[in-house]
C-alpha cells in the first residue's frame, strides 16, 4: 500500500483526483482551531485549511454561539478551497465522500421547531457536579461532569425552564452534520461521551435508559430520553448526504455539489484514535500538549465504576478506556526558557529545538528514579490527583541529587506522573492488558527520550509514527474513505491501507527504568501535601 507521507502525488494526479471528486475531506472543530483536510483515495493529503476560534464566558458558563460555528466551518472550507486552487488551479466542486468532527460532550438543545434552546454548553463547564455524583452512583457508571447527559440532568435538577421544550440534544459534531444532512445520527465514539454505550449491542445502554427514566425528576418531563438522543452509528455506516442547504451552508459561493455521502459525525478522541491506528484491542495512544491524555482499546468493559478513568468507544463501538490530566507541557516550556534565558545570558543564541533536544537527552543521563529530586507540573486544578487548584512546585531533600540529568528527567517523569494515575487503574487494578501505545505530540518530536519514559511510565511498548502529526481532521477524512471500504473492520482497513508503510520507531520499556519510575510515582503520590500547602499558601493573581 501507498505510503501517504513518503509518496506525495504529482500536481497533475493530485488535479485529476479533485477534479473527479476521488477525494475525501474531514473538518474538525477544536476548542482554539477548525481545520478542514481533504486527502486522495490512498489517505494523503492534498489541501488543508483552517481558522482560529475562541470560547467565551457567558454568565458563567462557557459556550460558543452558534454564528461562530458557520462562519468558522465557512472560513475553514473556504481556506481550503482557496489551497486547492493555488496548488492545482482548480476548482472544489465535487467531493467523494466528507465528514465532521468536534470536541466531545456538552449540551446542544433543540426544540421541536430545531431553535435553539439556550447556548451551547461546552464540555469545559463544570457547574454539572451533582449530575455527576447522583448519574455515576445510579448507574454504577463513571458518567464525568462534562458528558451531554450529565448537563442534561443537572439542568433539570436546577428546574431550568427549557427542559420541558427539549426535543433533541446533541454534540458539536451531531449538530453540524444534522444542519448538512437533515440526519439526526451520531458517531458512537462521539456518542460515547453523550451517554453509556452498549458495545454488544452498539447502542445507548438500554439498563441504563430505564433507570434514568425511572428518576422522579425525570419522570414528571413530557418526554422520553430515548426520543431526544440522536441515533449512534458505527465507522462505515452511510449517515446521509449534503443536501442542497448544507451544500451551500459549508459552500456560500454556490461552487460545491450536493449529494455527498457523509461518514457518521465523531468526536476528537474518535478521530485521534484513527490518526494513530489506535482501533484495535489491547493498543492505544497517548496525546501530549498542554493537556495530555491516554487512551487504551479494551478487551471487555471494566468491572467497577472507576472515576479516575472515562469510558468511552472506538468509532467502531469497541469499548475504550481514557486518562486525562489537565496538565502537562506548560511547567516544561516554563523551565527550557530559565535555560533559553541563561544561554542568552552567557553569550549563546540557541533554537527551540536545540534546547529542548539538549534538555530532553540529560534527562536520559540522570538517575531513573530522578535522584530524589520531586515536580509537581500543576499549573491548573488536576481531578486526577484530587486537586481544585493548581500551583507548579519543584522540591528536593537535602540528600536529593541536583545536576541537570536528574533535573530534567524529574521534569519529565512528573509530566506524566497524573495521566499515570488512571491508567494504573487500568492496568494494575483491572488487569486491561496493552500490546502499544502511540505517543504523538510535540514531546516526542526529540528520538527516544519521552518514549522511554513514558514506555517506564506504563511498562508497555510506545511507537511514534511519521503520520501522528497529521491530527483530528485527517483522521475524520479517513472515516470518509472507509466508506467505501467497510467490508473490511476498520482496523484490518488502518493496517492494510493507510499505514501498511507508514515508518515508526518502537521503544520497549527498560526494567531499571520501570523500577525508577515507581519509586519516583511513590514518591510523587506521598508529596502531594506539599502541592497543597502551595495552593494555599500561594494565592493566584486577579
Amino acid at each position: 500500500m501507498v505510503n501517504p507521507i513518503a509518496q506525495e502525488p504529482t500536481r497533475d494526479e493530485a488535479a485529476g483526483a479533485i477534479e473527479e471528486g476521488r477525494t475525501r475531506l474531514g473538518i474538525e472543530f477544536g476548542s482554539t482551531r477548525i481545520k478542514a483536510v481533504l486527502i486522495d483515495e490512498n489517505c494523503r493529503t492534498l489541501a488543508s485549511g483552517d481558522y482560529g476560534w475562541e470560547n467565551q464566558l457567558v454568565d458563567g458558563l462557557w459556550t460558543y454561539p452558534l454564528e461562530d460555528v458557520w462562519r468558522g466551518l465557512q472560513a475553514a472550507y473556504g481556506a481550503l478551497a482557496a489551497d486547492v486552487r493555488d496548488r492545482y488551479g482548480c476548482g472544489l466542486a465535487r467531493i467523494g465522500a466528507m465528514g465532521f468532527s468536534a470536541m466531545m460532550h456538552g449540551y446542544l438543545a433543540f426544540d421541536a421547531a430545531g431553535e435553539l434552546l439556550v447556548p451551547f454548553r461546552t464540555w469545559r463547564n463544570t457547574n454539572t457536579g451533582r449530575a455527576h455524583r447522583e448519574l455515576s452512583e445510579l448507574f454504577g457508571f463513571n458518567i464525568p461532569e462534562r458528558w451531554s447527559i450529565a448537563h442534561l440532568y443537572q439542568a433539570i435538577l436546577d428546574g431550568e425552564p427549557h427542559v420541558p421544550h427539549v426535543a433533541f440534544f446533541t454534540t458539536l459534531a451531531g449538530y453540524v452534520h444534522w444542519r448538512l444532512t437533515g440526519e439526526k445520527v451520531i458517531g458512537i465514539g462521539d456518542a460515547s461521551g453523550m451517554f453509556p454505550i452498549d458495545s454488544d449491542k452498539r447502542v445507548f445502554d438500554q439498563g441504563m435508559l430505564d433507570l434514568f427514566r425511572g428518576l422522579p425528576e425525570v419522570a414528571a418531563q413530557p418526554w422520553d430520553i430515548a426520543d431526544l438522543l440522536p441515533k449512534p452509528m458505527v465507522a462505515g455506516q452511510d449517515a446521509g448526504s449534503l443536501t442542497t442547504e448544507g451544500a451551500r451552508l459549508l459552500d456560500p459561493t454556490g461552487t460545491l455539489e450536493a449529494g455527498c455521502p457523509l461518514a457518521p459525525p465523531e468526536g476528537d478522541a474518535g478521530t485521534g484514535m484513527v490518526a494513530t491506528n489506535a482501533v484495535r484491542p489491547r493498543t492505544g495512544n497517548v496525546s501530549a500538549g498542554t493537556s495530555i491524555f491516554a487512551m487504551v482499546v479494551l478487551e471487555r468493559r471494566l468491572k467497577a465504576l472507576h472515576p479516575e478513568v472515562d469510558p468511552v468507544t472506538t468509532p467502531a463501538g469497541d469499548p475504550a478506556g481514557m486518562s486525562h490530566a489537565n496538565n502537562f507541557t506548560s511547567d516544561l516550556n516554563a523551565w527550557a526558557k530559565v535555560f533559553a534565558d541563561f544561554a542568552k545570558a552567557a553569550g549563546f543564541s540557541i533554537g527551540a529545538d536545540d534546547l529542548y533536544g539538549t534538555l530532553f537527552r540529560a534527562a536520559l543521563q540522570g538517575e531513573p528514579d530522578a535522584g530524589g529530586l520531586i515536580n509537581y507540573c500543576f499549573y491548573s486544578g488536576e481531578f486526577l490527583a484530587g486537586l481544585d487548584e493548581g500551583r507548579p512546585v519543584f522540591a528536593r531533600g537535602p540528600e536529593s541529587r541536583m545536576g541537570l540529568g536528574n533535573f530534567m528527567r524529574a521534569q519529565l517523569l512528573s509530566a506524566f506522573s497524573p495521566v499515570k494515575i488512571g491508567m494504573d487503574v487500568m492496568t494494575k487494578d483491572e488487569g486491561v492488558q496493552v500490546d502499544s501505545l502511540v505517543g504523538h505530540g510535540g514531546v516526542f518530536t526529540t528520538p527516544k527520550v519521552a518514549q522511554k519514559i513514558l514506555a517506564a511510565a506504563f511498562d508497555a511498548p510506545i511507537k511514534v509514527m511519521s503520520t501522528a502529526a497529521e491530527g483530528g481532521a485527517w483522521g475524520m477524512a479517513v472515516l470518509a474513505d472507509y466508506l467505501g471500504h467497510a467490508e473490511l473492520g476498520l482496523a484490518d482497513y488502518l493496517d492494510q491501507r493507510v499505514f501498511a508503510a507508514v515508518e515508526s520507531t518502537t521503544e520497549q520499556p527498560d526494567g531499571r527504568d520501570v523500577e525508577g519510575f515507581e519509586t519516583f510515582f511513590r514518591r510523587w503520590r506521598r508529596g502531594l501535601p506539599i502541592e497543597r500547602a502551595a495552593i494555599g499558601a500561594i494565592p493566584l493573581q486577579s
